[in-house]
Protein backbone atom coordinates (compact mmCIF):
# COMPACT_ATOMS: atom_id res chain seq x y z
CA UNK A 1 0.00 0.00 0.00
CA UNK A 2 1.29 3.59 -1.23
CA UNK A 3 2.25 5.49 1.58
CA UNK A 4 -0.10 8.83 1.43
CA UNK A 5 2.01 12.46 1.49
CA UNK A 6 0.08 13.40 4.61
CA UNK A 7 1.30 9.75 6.41
CA UNK A 8 4.67 10.56 5.38
CA UNK A 9 4.67 13.72 7.21
CA UNK A 10 2.96 12.80 10.32
CA UNK A 11 6.10 9.98 10.28
CA UNK A 12 8.46 12.69 9.45
CA UNK A 13 7.09 15.05 12.58
CA UNK A 14 6.81 11.83 15.28
CA UNK A 15 10.70 11.42 13.95
CA UNK A 16 11.48 15.01 14.09
CA UNK A 17 10.77 15.65 17.85
CA UNK A 18 12.26 11.83 18.83
CA UNK A 19 15.30 13.33 17.24
CA UNK A 20 14.82 16.61 18.97
CA UNK A 21 15.08 15.26 22.27
CA UNK A 22 17.65 12.40 21.74
CA UNK A 23 19.32 12.31 18.50
CA UNK A 24 21.58 14.67 16.05
CA UNK A 25 20.14 18.37 16.40
CA UNK A 26 20.89 18.89 12.49
CA UNK A 27 19.03 15.43 11.83
CA UNK A 28 15.75 16.76 13.91
CA UNK A 29 15.85 19.55 11.53
CA UNK A 30 15.66 18.25 8.08
CA UNK A 31 12.62 15.74 9.30
CA UNK A 32 10.61 18.49 10.69
CA UNK A 33 11.26 20.79 7.16
CA UNK A 34 9.99 16.82 5.24
CA UNK A 35 7.40 16.69 7.58
CA UNK A 36 6.07 20.54 6.70
CA UNK A 37 6.17 20.28 3.06
CA UNK A 38 4.71 16.83 3.22
CA UNK A 39 1.73 18.66 5.33
CA UNK A 40 1.08 21.14 3.45
CA UNK A 41 -2.88 20.75 2.70
CA UNK A 42 -2.76 20.07 6.80
CA UNK A 43 -2.38 23.14 8.17
CA UNK A 44 -2.44 22.17 12.14
CA UNK A 45 0.63 19.54 12.35
CA UNK A 46 2.26 21.44 9.41
CA UNK A 47 2.48 24.45 12.08
CA UNK A 48 3.61 22.34 14.62
CA UNK A 49 6.22 20.82 12.12
CA UNK A 50 7.78 24.18 11.46
CA UNK A 51 7.73 25.79 14.87
CA UNK A 52 9.82 22.59 15.69
CA UNK A 53 11.85 23.17 13.04
CA UNK A 54 12.54 26.66 14.46
CA UNK A 55 13.85 24.87 18.02
CA UNK A 56 15.98 22.68 16.11
CA UNK A 57 17.90 24.81 13.97
CA UNK A 58 18.47 26.91 17.29
CA UNK A 59 19.67 24.34 18.95
CA UNK A 60 22.21 23.56 16.24
CA UNK A 61 23.20 26.76 16.31
CA UNK A 62 22.90 27.09 12.40
CA UNK A 63 21.79 30.78 11.96
CA UNK A 64 20.48 30.48 8.40
CA UNK A 65 18.07 27.48 8.80
CA UNK A 66 16.92 29.33 11.72
CA UNK A 67 16.01 32.35 9.75
CA UNK A 68 14.45 30.11 7.45
CA UNK A 69 12.32 27.85 9.93
CA UNK A 70 11.00 31.31 11.15
CA UNK A 71 10.54 33.05 8.04
CA UNK A 72 8.38 29.92 7.02
CA UNK A 73 6.31 29.63 10.34
CA UNK A 74 5.36 33.33 10.05
CA UNK A 75 4.52 33.47 6.78
CA UNK A 76 2.49 30.14 5.84
CA UNK A 77 -1.55 30.09 6.12
CA UNK A 78 -2.66 29.54 9.68
CA UNK A 79 0.51 31.13 11.37
CA UNK A 80 0.55 31.43 15.10
CA UNK A 81 -1.13 33.70 16.92
CA UNK A 82 -0.75 35.26 20.35
CA UNK A 83 2.50 34.75 22.46
CA UNK A 84 4.25 32.16 19.74
CA UNK A 85 3.65 34.62 17.04
CA UNK A 86 5.54 37.79 18.92
CA UNK A 87 8.12 35.57 19.86
CA UNK A 88 8.82 34.37 16.36
CA UNK A 89 8.52 37.26 14.81
CA UNK A 90 10.90 39.08 17.90
CA UNK A 91 13.10 36.42 17.41
CA UNK A 92 13.18 36.60 13.85
CA UNK A 93 13.84 40.50 14.11
CA UNK A 94 17.03 39.85 16.12
CA UNK A 95 18.49 37.16 14.01
CA UNK A 96 18.20 40.00 11.10
CA UNK A 97 19.50 42.53 13.10
CA UNK A 98 16.22 44.84 13.91
CA UNK A 99 16.87 44.98 17.67
CA UNK A 100 14.25 47.91 17.66
CA UNK A 101 11.57 45.92 16.71
CA UNK A 102 12.35 42.83 18.69
CA UNK A 103 12.56 44.79 21.80
CA UNK A 104 8.72 45.18 22.12
CA UNK A 105 7.84 42.03 20.60
CA UNK A 106 9.60 40.12 22.89
CA UNK A 107 8.16 42.45 25.93
CA UNK A 108 4.84 41.30 24.83
CA UNK A 109 5.46 37.88 25.08
CA UNK A 110 6.84 38.51 28.65
CA UNK A 111 3.21 40.34 29.91
CA UNK A 112 1.01 37.99 28.08
CA UNK A 113 2.01 34.85 29.71
CA UNK A 114 1.90 36.07 32.86
CA UNK A 115 -1.28 35.85 33.86
CA UNK A 116 -1.06 31.81 32.47
CA UNK A 117 -0.48 28.53 33.80
CA UNK A 118 0.03 26.64 30.63
CA UNK A 119 3.57 25.18 30.62
CA UNK A 120 3.98 25.63 27.12
CA UNK A 121 3.35 29.16 26.62
CA UNK A 122 5.35 30.05 29.98
CA UNK A 123 8.25 28.40 28.13
CA UNK A 124 7.80 30.35 25.34
CA UNK A 125 7.65 33.31 27.84
CA UNK A 126 10.94 32.51 29.41
CA UNK A 127 13.04 32.07 26.36
CA UNK A 128 11.41 35.64 25.22
CA UNK A 129 12.31 37.58 28.33
CA UNK A 130 16.21 35.59 27.64
CA UNK A 131 16.21 36.80 23.90
CA UNK A 132 15.05 40.14 25.45
CA UNK A 133 17.90 40.25 28.30
CA UNK A 134 15.04 40.40 31.14
CA UNK A 135 16.79 38.05 33.00
CA UNK A 136 14.52 38.18 36.25
CA UNK A 137 11.43 37.98 34.45
CA UNK A 138 12.98 34.58 32.65
CA UNK A 139 13.58 33.24 36.27
CA UNK A 140 10.32 34.31 37.63
CA UNK A 141 8.49 32.76 34.43
CA UNK A 142 10.36 29.54 34.32
CA UNK A 143 9.82 28.93 37.83
CA UNK A 144 6.01 28.87 37.29
CA UNK A 145 6.34 26.77 34.10
CA UNK A 146 8.29 24.20 36.39
CA UNK A 147 5.47 24.17 38.55
CA UNK A 148 2.77 23.96 36.23
CA UNK A 149 5.20 20.53 34.65
CA UNK A 150 5.17 19.43 38.47
CA UNK A 151 1.90 19.50 39.51
CA UNK A 152 0.48 17.61 36.12
CA UNK A 153 2.74 15.09 37.06
CA UNK A 154 4.33 15.62 33.65
CA UNK A 155 8.09 14.29 34.13
CA UNK A 156 9.52 15.13 30.74
CA UNK A 157 8.03 18.58 30.54
CA UNK A 158 9.81 18.81 33.92
CA UNK A 159 13.01 17.78 32.65
CA UNK A 160 12.78 20.34 29.70
CA UNK A 161 11.24 23.36 32.51
CA UNK A 162 14.16 22.93 34.83
CA UNK A 163 16.49 23.32 31.30
CA UNK A 164 15.30 26.62 31.14
CA UNK A 165 15.17 27.51 34.94
CA UNK A 166 18.76 26.32 35.59
CA UNK A 167 19.83 28.50 32.18
CA UNK A 168 17.77 31.18 33.64
CA UNK A 169 19.34 31.38 37.20
CA UNK A 170 22.98 30.74 35.91
CA UNK A 171 22.82 33.79 33.58
CA UNK A 172 21.06 35.64 36.84
CA UNK A 173 24.47 34.97 38.50
CA UNK A 174 22.77 32.63 41.29
CA UNK A 175 24.94 29.72 40.89
CA UNK A 176 23.60 27.77 43.53
CA UNK A 177 20.16 27.59 42.41
CA UNK A 178 21.11 26.92 39.05
CA UNK A 179 23.20 23.90 40.00
CA UNK A 180 20.39 22.77 42.13
CA UNK A 181 18.11 22.89 38.97
CA UNK A 182 20.50 21.63 36.96
CA UNK A 183 21.03 18.78 39.02
CA UNK A 184 17.16 17.40 39.52
CA UNK A 185 16.73 18.33 35.84
CA UNK A 186 19.44 16.01 34.93
CA UNK A 187 17.91 13.14 36.62
CA UNK A 188 14.50 14.06 34.92
CA UNK A 189 16.38 14.24 31.56
CA UNK A 190 17.89 10.78 32.43
CA UNK A 191 14.60 8.96 33.35
CA UNK A 192 12.58 10.19 30.42
CA UNK A 193 15.06 9.85 27.47
CA UNK A 194 16.31 13.36 26.99
CA UNK A 195 19.87 12.48 26.34
CA UNK A 196 20.02 16.60 24.36
CA UNK A 197 18.40 17.71 27.68
CA UNK A 198 20.73 15.74 29.83
CA UNK A 199 23.50 17.58 27.90
CA UNK A 200 22.40 20.75 28.36
CA UNK A 201 22.13 20.74 31.95
CA UNK A 202 25.55 18.74 32.26
CA UNK A 203 26.87 22.32 30.70
CA UNK A 204 24.97 24.31 33.59
CA UNK A 205 26.92 22.54 36.20
CA UNK A 206 30.20 22.66 34.77
CA UNK A 207 29.60 26.69 34.57
CA UNK A 208 28.51 26.28 38.12
CA UNK A 209 31.32 23.89 39.42
CA UNK A 210 33.78 26.77 37.52
CA UNK A 211 32.25 29.40 40.12
CA UNK A 212 31.82 26.98 43.04
CA UNK A 213 33.34 24.31 42.85
CA UNK A 214 36.23 21.89 41.96
CA UNK A 215 38.56 21.60 38.45
CA UNK A 216 37.13 18.27 38.94
CA UNK A 217 33.81 18.74 38.98
CA UNK A 218 33.81 21.35 36.12
CA UNK A 219 35.78 18.68 33.77
CA UNK A 220 32.81 15.81 35.03
CA UNK A 221 30.33 17.62 33.70
CA UNK A 222 31.72 19.14 30.62
CA UNK A 223 33.25 16.37 28.65
CA UNK A 224 29.94 14.67 29.76
CA UNK A 225 28.18 17.74 28.42
CA UNK A 226 30.49 17.57 25.09
CA UNK A 227 30.14 13.45 24.81
CA UNK A 228 26.38 14.22 23.83
CA UNK A 229 26.25 17.78 22.30
CA UNK A 230 29.59 16.80 19.84
CA UNK A 231 27.74 13.92 18.72
CA UNK A 232 24.76 15.22 18.38
CA UNK A 233 25.35 18.91 16.80
CA UNK A 234 23.96 21.11 19.78
CA UNK A 235 26.17 24.41 19.91
CA UNK A 236 24.49 25.68 23.10
CA UNK A 237 25.82 22.54 25.46
CA UNK A 238 29.16 23.07 23.42
CA UNK A 239 29.86 26.44 24.18
CA UNK A 240 28.70 26.64 27.87
CA UNK A 241 31.20 23.41 28.18
CA UNK A 242 33.70 25.04 26.79
CA UNK A 243 33.36 28.16 28.58
CA UNK A 244 33.34 26.59 31.85
CA UNK A 245 36.71 24.54 31.01
CA UNK A 246 38.02 27.95 29.86
CA UNK A 247 36.78 30.15 32.85
CA UNK A 248 38.54 27.23 34.73
CA UNK A 249 41.58 27.28 33.37
CA UNK A 250 42.17 31.02 34.17
CA UNK A 251 41.27 30.31 38.29
CA UNK A 252 43.51 28.07 37.87
CA UNK A 253 46.16 30.70 36.18
CA UNK A 254 46.55 28.54 33.17
CA UNK A 255 45.70 32.11 31.08
CA UNK A 256 47.18 30.87 27.46
CA UNK A 257 45.29 27.76 27.98
CA UNK A 258 41.69 29.69 28.39
CA UNK A 259 42.83 31.90 25.80
CA UNK A 260 43.59 29.31 23.12
CA UNK A 261 40.57 26.80 24.19
CA UNK A 262 38.29 30.08 23.58
CA UNK A 263 39.77 31.52 20.47
CA UNK A 264 39.61 27.89 19.03
CA UNK A 265 36.09 27.86 19.95
CA UNK A 266 35.47 31.51 18.31
CA UNK A 267 36.97 30.84 15.38
CA UNK A 268 35.24 27.62 14.72
CA UNK A 269 32.65 27.42 12.34
CA UNK A 270 31.41 23.99 12.42
CA UNK A 271 30.25 22.91 15.74
CA UNK A 272 31.74 26.24 17.57
CA UNK A 273 30.09 28.40 19.58
CA UNK A 274 26.52 29.07 19.47
CA UNK A 275 25.61 32.66 17.47
CA UNK A 276 23.64 33.59 20.26
CA UNK A 277 26.21 33.04 22.85
CA UNK A 278 29.20 34.29 21.63
CA UNK A 279 29.01 37.86 23.61
CA UNK A 280 28.80 35.62 26.62
CA UNK A 281 32.32 33.90 26.12
CA UNK A 282 33.88 37.44 24.49
CA UNK A 283 34.74 38.34 28.22
CA UNK A 284 37.07 35.79 29.17
CA UNK A 285 38.81 35.62 26.08
CA UNK A 286 39.63 39.28 26.25
CA UNK A 287 40.91 38.63 30.00
CA UNK A 288 42.85 35.14 29.47
CA UNK A 289 44.65 36.70 26.17
CA UNK A 290 45.78 39.43 28.32
CA UNK A 291 47.26 37.96 31.24
CA UNK A 292 48.93 35.20 28.38
CA UNK A 293 50.35 38.51 26.86
CA UNK A 294 48.51 38.34 23.48
CA UNK A 295 47.17 42.08 23.74
CA UNK A 296 46.52 41.34 19.81
CA UNK A 297 44.11 38.78 20.28
CA UNK A 298 42.05 40.71 23.00
CA UNK A 299 41.82 44.04 21.57
CA UNK A 300 40.46 42.32 18.78
CA UNK A 301 37.64 41.05 20.18
CA UNK A 302 36.65 44.22 21.37
CA UNK A 303 34.57 45.22 18.45
CA UNK A 304 32.22 42.21 18.88
CA UNK A 305 32.02 42.65 22.07
CA UNK A 306 30.65 45.99 21.76
CA UNK A 307 28.23 44.87 19.44
CA UNK A 308 26.74 42.10 22.02
CA UNK A 309 26.55 44.88 24.82
CA UNK A 310 24.85 47.57 22.82
CA UNK A 311 22.47 44.76 21.90
CA UNK A 312 20.94 44.11 25.48
CA UNK A 313 21.00 40.34 25.59
CA UNK A 314 22.79 40.83 28.82
CA UNK A 315 22.36 43.19 31.26
CA UNK A 316 25.87 42.82 32.55
CA UNK A 317 27.17 43.20 29.11
CA UNK A 318 27.59 46.99 29.46
CA UNK A 319 29.37 46.13 32.62
CA UNK A 320 31.91 43.35 30.64
CA UNK A 321 32.36 45.43 27.76
CA UNK A 322 33.89 48.41 30.08
CA UNK A 323 36.05 46.02 32.17
CA UNK A 324 37.43 44.86 29.17
CA UNK A 325 38.60 47.75 27.72
CA UNK A 326 39.83 48.45 30.94
CA UNK A 327 41.83 45.52 30.30
CA UNK A 328 43.05 46.30 26.82
CA UNK A 329 43.94 50.45 27.60
CA UNK A 330 47.61 51.91 26.94
CA UNK A 331 46.60 54.99 29.67
CA UNK A 332 46.60 54.61 33.19
CA UNK A 333 43.97 57.58 33.69
CA UNK A 334 41.45 55.59 30.82
CA UNK A 335 41.98 52.51 32.57
CA UNK A 336 41.37 53.57 36.16
CA UNK A 337 38.29 55.32 35.22
CA UNK A 338 37.37 52.28 32.79
CA UNK A 339 37.45 50.07 36.00
CA UNK A 340 35.59 52.58 38.10
CA UNK A 341 32.89 53.09 35.60
CA UNK A 342 32.59 48.83 35.34
CA UNK A 343 31.82 48.08 38.84
CA UNK A 344 29.47 51.48 38.55
CA UNK A 345 27.39 49.83 35.88
CA UNK A 346 27.37 46.11 38.19
CA UNK A 347 25.95 48.03 40.40
CA UNK A 348 22.90 49.00 38.70
CA UNK A 349 22.34 45.53 37.35
CA UNK A 350 23.61 43.02 40.33
CA UNK A 351 24.89 39.75 40.24
CA UNK A 352 27.85 39.32 42.91
CA UNK A 353 30.19 37.20 41.41
CA UNK A 354 30.90 39.30 38.03
CA UNK A 355 30.61 42.17 40.16
CA UNK A 356 33.74 40.83 42.07
CA UNK A 357 35.78 39.82 39.43
CA UNK A 358 35.89 43.20 38.10
CA UNK A 359 36.90 44.44 41.60
CA UNK A 360 39.65 41.62 42.19
CA UNK A 361 41.08 42.95 38.33
CA UNK A 362 41.00 46.56 39.24
CA UNK A 363 42.73 45.61 42.61
CA UNK A 364 45.22 43.72 41.19
CA UNK A 365 45.68 46.39 38.19
CA UNK A 366 46.08 49.00 41.43
CA UNK A 367 48.81 47.30 43.08
CA UNK A 368 50.69 46.65 39.77
CA UNK A 369 50.59 50.45 39.31
CA UNK A 370 52.34 50.75 42.80
CA UNK A 371 49.14 51.82 44.08
CA UNK A 372 48.57 49.41 47.29
CA UNK A 373 46.31 51.07 49.54
CA UNK A 374 43.66 51.44 46.85
CA UNK A 375 44.84 48.02 45.72
CA UNK A 376 43.65 46.61 49.14
CA UNK A 377 40.22 48.30 49.19
CA UNK A 378 39.23 46.66 45.75
CA UNK A 379 40.71 43.49 46.99
CA UNK A 380 38.68 43.22 50.15
CA UNK A 381 35.53 44.13 48.74
CA UNK A 382 36.37 41.25 45.75
CA UNK A 383 36.98 38.55 48.24
CA UNK A 384 34.09 39.00 50.13
CA UNK A 385 31.70 38.61 47.59
CA UNK A 386 33.66 36.30 46.34
CA UNK A 387 33.16 34.60 49.38
CA UNK A 388 29.51 35.66 49.16
CA UNK A 389 29.30 33.63 46.56
CA UNK A 390 31.03 30.66 47.36
CA UNK A 391 33.58 31.25 44.68
CA UNK A 392 36.33 29.73 46.14
CA UNK A 393 38.71 28.85 43.18
CA UNK A 394 38.38 32.59 42.34
CA UNK A 395 38.38 33.90 46.22
CA UNK A 396 41.68 31.95 46.29
CA UNK A 397 43.42 34.30 43.72
CA UNK A 398 41.89 36.94 45.98
CA UNK A 399 43.87 36.30 48.40
CA UNK A 400 47.04 36.11 47.27
CA UNK A 401 46.86 39.40 45.51
CA UNK A 402 45.76 41.13 49.18
CA UNK A 403 48.76 39.37 50.49
CA UNK A 404 51.17 40.64 47.83
CA UNK A 405 49.42 44.37 48.39
CA UNK A 406 50.44 43.93 51.76
CA UNK A 407 47.44 42.71 53.76
CA UNK A 408 47.71 41.39 57.17
CA UNK A 409 44.70 38.66 57.19
CA UNK A 410 44.04 37.59 61.12
CA UNK A 411 44.84 34.38 62.66
CA UNK A 412 42.86 32.05 64.94
CA UNK A 413 43.79 31.46 68.44
CA UNK A 414 47.13 29.15 68.66
CA UNK A 415 45.12 26.53 70.70
CA UNK A 416 42.14 26.68 68.18
CA UNK A 417 42.87 23.30 66.30
CA UNK A 418 43.46 21.55 69.73
CA UNK A 419 39.81 22.30 70.85
CA UNK A 420 38.36 20.85 67.97
CA UNK A 421 36.33 17.54 68.81
CA UNK A 422 37.57 14.07 66.63
CA UNK A 423 35.25 14.42 64.76
CA UNK A 424 35.85 18.18 63.55
CA UNK A 425 39.14 16.98 63.49
CA UNK A 426 38.56 14.29 61.17
CA UNK A 427 36.54 16.34 58.71
CA UNK A 428 39.11 19.09 58.72
CA UNK A 429 41.57 16.63 57.47
CA UNK A 430 39.53 15.03 55.21
CA UNK A 431 39.11 19.25 53.99
CA UNK A 432 42.48 19.45 53.53
CA UNK A 433 42.81 16.33 51.48
CA UNK A 434 40.70 17.78 49.03
CA UNK A 435 37.85 15.42 49.65
CA UNK A 436 34.12 17.28 48.76
CA UNK A 437 30.96 17.34 51.76
CA UNK A 438 29.94 14.29 49.94
CA UNK A 439 32.99 12.24 49.46
CA UNK A 440 33.49 12.76 53.36
CA UNK A 441 29.86 11.88 54.78
CA UNK A 442 30.80 8.54 52.28
CA UNK A 443 34.30 8.16 54.13
CA UNK A 444 33.17 8.89 57.77
CA UNK A 445 30.03 6.93 57.21
CA UNK A 446 27.30 9.86 58.11
CA UNK A 447 25.50 12.37 56.54
CA UNK A 448 26.32 15.44 53.99
CA UNK A 449 24.35 17.93 56.64
CA UNK A 450 26.65 16.21 59.40
CA UNK A 451 29.48 17.20 57.18
CA UNK A 452 28.18 20.64 56.85
CA UNK A 453 27.05 21.07 60.39
CA UNK A 454 30.63 20.00 61.73
CA UNK A 455 32.08 22.16 59.01
CA UNK A 456 30.23 25.26 60.25
CA UNK A 457 31.50 24.97 63.60
CA UNK A 458 35.01 24.22 62.54
CA UNK A 459 35.16 27.63 60.62
CA UNK A 460 33.63 29.49 63.77
CA UNK A 461 36.37 27.62 65.92
CA UNK A 462 39.44 28.05 63.44
CA UNK A 463 37.89 31.94 62.71
CA UNK A 464 38.54 30.68 58.40
CA UNK A 465 36.02 31.46 56.24
CA UNK A 466 36.80 28.95 53.64
CA UNK A 467 38.04 25.60 52.94
CA UNK A 468 41.38 26.78 51.17
CA UNK A 469 41.91 28.98 54.40
CA UNK A 470 41.38 26.05 56.43
CA UNK A 471 43.82 23.63 54.58
CA UNK A 472 46.93 26.30 54.86
CA UNK A 473 46.16 26.26 59.05
CA UNK A 474 45.60 22.39 58.80
CA UNK A 475 47.57 20.54 56.25
CA UNK A 476 46.46 17.27 55.13
CA UNK A 477 47.60 14.14 56.60
CA UNK A 478 49.75 11.38 54.26
CA UNK A 479 46.24 9.58 54.58
CA UNK A 480 42.63 10.73 54.89
CA UNK A 481 41.36 9.46 58.24
CA UNK A 482 38.59 6.29 58.17
CA UNK A 483 36.39 5.32 60.39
Amino acid sequence: MRTTAAQRGRTELVRGLRLQADGPAPDAYASLCLARASLAADPVPALAATVAAVGAAWTAGDHPACVEALTAALSRPGAPDGPREEYLAGMLALLVERPGDAAPLLAGVVEQVRATSDGESLLIGVAAALLAGDVGSACHTGARALAAARADGDEAMVARATEYVAYAELRAGRHALAREHASRGLRAALRTGRANTAAHHHAVLALTASVQGTSAEVREHAHAALATARRHGLAQPVTLAEWALGRAELAQGRAAEAAARIGSLLADPDGGAHFALRGLVLPLLVEAAMLAGDDATARAAIPELTRWSRSAADPHGPALELRCRALVASADAEADDLYRRAHAAHQQVGGGFETARTLLLHGMWLRRHRRPGDARDRLRDALRLLERCGAEPWARGARTELRAAGAVQDAPAPDAVGSLTPHQLRVARCVAAGDTNREIAERLAVSVRTVDCHLRNIFVALQVRSRVELTRLLPPEHDPPST
